[in-house]
């Protein structure tokens, strides 16, 4: 057994660009599980991603991955880990059976078998040049060289978008199925908050280079609820309860973060369940507080 917790462990990670900053970013993906990280675009999850690859630099901040400093042992972490981008990292002309010889080279622990068993499962052809992949194509070939080096972390930076829901569905399922290695954590970075749901342990969200909340799916979806009221009800929920109010013409929906004592508070009111969407969309709105 590894003697790390955490598969990855940020404190305080700062980066300041002209017009906006990743600020103050602190969060956790504990081993064996997998982690949502949530955001619009432009939230500030690519640059954390390439903050952790060493891909920038950071201004403040400590970044640990598989329990060690993210730069200080770089080459001995990117042995261990996978990253998955938006888009092929991988030159157009080459082909899937040409590429296992460039990986080979790169990792100690390439396993061609598996590799292989990867391209035929996800219907893969060995010598079609990558550039007349489809994009559902090039993600799938992303994943099977992702899982061919026994990485123990897999960092995914919107890997499902622009996918049809039948290859989603396949590619999170092998998601689970590499997580059955208790050994094995992912960072999951998504705006589909949908594939979070079905699959995320854990939930992060950013917002505006800072993070909103970090904690538990399933918990952080049972403890919010919506309040569906007249305008006068409204007034009468204390402000500190509220995220943030919709309001319409009708009245007001209103994001509460702690259901339990709301309903006792406010025990004429119906609070309805929400989901991840919906907490992503009134939190976006927190510092307004109310909006149409």
């Amino acid at each position: 057994m590894s003697n790390y917790q955490n598969a990855i462990e940020i404190n305080g990670l700062t980066r300041k660009y002209d017009g906006f900053t990743l600020d103050n970013v602190s969060f956790s993906v504990p081993k064996g599980s997998i982690m949502g990280f949530i955001g619009q675009n432009g939230a500030g999850k690519t640059t954390t991603i390439k903050l952790l690859l060493n891909l920038i630099t950071k201004d403040s901040g400590t970044i640990k991955m598989l329990g060690m400093d993210n730069s200080q042992h770089e080459y001995k972490i990117k042995e261990q880990i996978s990253a998955v981008f938006d888009e092929l990292p991988f030159h157009e002309v080459l082909n899937a059976r040409q590429l296992s010889v460039v990986m080979a080279d790169i990792f100690k622990e390439w396993d061609k078998k598996t590799y292989f068993d990867y391209l035929d499962r996800f219907s893969l052809p060995q010598k079609k040049k990558f550039r007349e992949f489809s994009k559902g194509m090039k993600m799938k070939l992303q994943i099977a060289v992702a899982l061919s080096h026994k990485a123990k972390l897999l960092i995914m930076d919107e890997a499902t978008t622009g996918l049809d829901p039948v290859v989603r569905n396949e590619i999170l399922d092998i998601f689970l199925e590499y997580l059955q290695d208790e050994e094995n954590s992912i960072l999951l970075s998504s705006h589909i908050t949908t594939d979070l749901e079905k699959i995320a342990d854990n939930v992060t969200f950013i917002d505006k280079g800072r993070i909103l909340l970090s904690g538990n799916k399933d918990e952080t979806v049972e403890n919010h609820g919506v309040i569906k009221c007249r305008k006068a009800e409204y007034n009468d929920i204390d402000p500190d309860d509220i995220i943030s109010a919709r309001l319409t013409d009708f009245g007001a929906e209103v994001m509460i973060n702690d259901k339990k004592s709301c309903q006792r508070k406010y025990s004429g009111l119906i609070i309805d369940n929400t989901t991840l969407e919906e907490i992503m969309l009134f939190y976006v709105h927190r510092q307004k507080k109310e909006w149409t």
